[in-house]
């Protein structure tokens, strides 16, 4: 209480010292915007701006001074300042006279929950994409002005506080960073639900009736969620915006900000979007609760200037991923068939992974910042080393779900006392106090047993007795022939795609990405088709003789073929009564 009361003072006294931002869009057409900032009242001889090399929701290094030119630097006067370069990031200027205007050009054409976008239909913005800031100045207001005369159409979206017209404010850089807005002739329709407007905006070509059905499902999702936590959050503002652009031009994409959220997808409504993108809602608005307010610690605050790692993905991406589909599920969106089925997806890709045996759920999140649309050059081996915490939290979550229900509790009421606990006083948690409230809830030796098989170690849940209790039938594929050979065409022939799993026979015989395959069992294999054909008429077990070239030596290997390692999970169409009311508690919520 102390540190918020000595933050509210100083942001009081800071209002006079307001940093403005100006932005306008007279070239969208090759994707440029003009940005000025006043900075007032500096104090400091030598003054330096930057570019963020990150941004709030992403975990990865992100170069985004790339796209600056044009850059100037002037005082109250107009006088021209010394710019030095001490980094790529960085500006730093001196000569000044207690004022700082700022100029440069941004080029950016990627819409997405992370970039920028200027275009001529739009001017899709995140923050740190956008906008250089001064680190020294993190506490004062900011205000900014979208200029928007060359696009008369073109209306303003975002979190921001509205002041007027095409003016809005952030109480600091945190906040304005946090905020990203679209600017465009976009649709809006909103509701209100226990006194707080709930806003979907639309910047899609498709028919009205497809957003009228659409926005229908938006307000069932946010019911849904709502009931998991008993509340909605107390909305900055008393406000919450979807910034929805599904259009040819962007590039897929969803992004949880504390009053908003970013969606983006090439799909049209009309285009397969009503179906395609409907998940993408239900994940990004679990986050109003679980990562924004249900805050990891070593989240916060955000640092703009490098990769920020924490190791309670899991829990923040990954139980967020477990209640996506489950959300619909109870909206009445997908069919309990459809929902059971989609569990097979990321269920196999979690406990087929050779992964497990090097990093648990808290180390594959501090795999983060090399992964979340990170990049690099030189080839990785992800098949055999990382499980993405999105995947892995979401079949932890579903089986902690099970294992509580199997003891008349519940995840839901779990994540209500982790939102009382720690997300409606948005106090920071480490994964130890997860682990207590665990303990709390369900009593020391569950919390005990969960977190250390399954959290701080990588064992699997024993989920067969879990999901029958559910009327859901698990099983695994082992009368099905598994190589774990992908391949594609290629003009040097058939080139193998991917790095194989440890331990499977492909990997066993010594074949590599981009080993070429040329016949099994002494019959040619020249097409993806041909490969298909001879592969799906193997038997577990079986040995072949697999013909193979790589780096430039042609090889005969004597293989073993595997059995298939994936499970199957269906709905038990024998299931009893009891079970037939436990799966109905459970996908419907009740």
């Amino acid at each position: 209480m102390r540190l918020l009361l000595i933050f509210l003072f100083v942001s009081t006294i800071s209002i006079a010292q307001q940093n403005k931002y100006r932005v306008s869009f007279e070239n969208a057409i090759h994707h440029e915007a003009k940005i000025n900032i006043e900075f007032p009242e500096i104090t400091t001889d030598t003054f330096t701006v930057r570019m963020s090399r990150s941004s709030p929701g992403r975990y990865a290094i992100h170069e985004f001074a790339k796209n600056i030119y044009g850059f100037k630097a002037t005082d109250s006067n107009g006088k021209k300042l010394k710019v030095t370069r001490t980094n790529p990031y960085s500006w730093a200027i001196t000569g000044h006279d207690g004022t700082i205007n700022i100029e440069y050009i941004l080029f950016a054409n990627r819409g997405d929950g992370t970039y920028s976008q200027v275009d001529p239909t739009h001017a899709h913005l995140n923050m740190p994409a956008t906008f250089m800031f001064a680190e020294d100045l993190q506490d004062r207001p900011i205000a900014i002005t979208y200029h928007t005369k060359a696009q008369p159409e073109w209306k303003v979206a975002t979190q921001l506080k509205h002041m007027e017209g095409n003016t809005f404010t952030a109480p600091n850089l945190q906040y304005f960073m946090d905020s990203p807005t679209e600017i465009s002739d976009f649709r809006m329709k909103s509701f209100e639900i226990n006194g707080k407007n709930i806003r979907f905006v639309l910047h899609d070509p498709s028919k009205q009736e497809l957003f009228d059905e659409y926005f229908e499902n938006v307000k069932k999702i946010v019911a849904q969620e709502r009931k998991v936590y008993g509340e909605l959050p107390d909305f900055d503002y008393g406000e919450y915006t979807f910034i929805a652009c599904y259009l040819p031009n962007v590039s897929g994409d969803g992004m949880e900000h504390r009053n908003s959220t970013i969606l983006t997808d090439v799909e049209t409504l009309a285009n397969g979007g009503m179906k395609g993108n409907i998940g993408t809602v239900s994940h990004e608005f679990f986050h109003a609760w679980n990562v924004e307010r249900i805050r990891p610690q070593s989240l916060e605050p955000f640092d703009f200037t490098e990769a920020n790692m924490s190791g309670a993905l899991w829990f923040a991406e990954g139980f967020t991923s477990y209640y996506t589909n489950l959300i619909l599920c109870r909206a009445g969106i997908i069919s309990e068939e459809e929902y059971i089925n989609g569990l097979n997806g990321s269920f196999n890709y979690v406990w087929t992974s050779p992964a497990l045996q090097y990093f648990n759920p808290v180390e594959m999140s501090y795999q983060a910042p090399f992964v979340d649309a990170a990049t690099s050059l030189d080839p990785v081996n992800r098949e055999n080393t990382f499980i993405s915490y999105y995947s892995y939290g979401s079949v932890l979550g579903l089986a902690l779900d099970l294992s509580l229900r199997d003891n008349d509790l519940s995840l839901d009421d779990f994540m209500k006392l982790v939102w009382k606990t720690y997300g409606k006083t948005e106090k920071p948690y480490k994964v130890e106090d997860l682990e207590n409230l665990l303990k709390q809830y369900a009593g020391a030796a569950f919390g005990e047993n969960f977190f250390n098989n399954y959290i701080y170690n990588s064992k699997m849940p024993d989920y067969e007795p879990l999901f029958a209790k559910m009327g859901v039938h698990i099983s695994r594929k082992t009368n099905q022939a598994f190589l774990d050979i992908s391949v594609e065409d290629s003009k040097k022939g058939l080139v193998m795609t991917n790095n194989p799993k440890i331990g499977t026979s492909a990997y066993k015989a010594g074949l590599d990405k981009g080993a070429y395959i040329i016949s099994i069992n002494d019959t040619p294999v020249k097409s993806v088709e041909e490969f298909d054909t001879i592969t799906s008429a193997l038997k577990p077990e079986e040995k072949i003789s697999l013909k193979f070239s790589n780096y430039g030596e042609e090889k005969t290997a004597e293989v073993a073929v595997g059995k298939n390692p994936s499970y199957e999970i269906k709905i038990d169409p024998k299931a009893k009564k009891k079970a037939l009311k436990n799966r109905e508690n459970w996908l419907s919520g009740k």
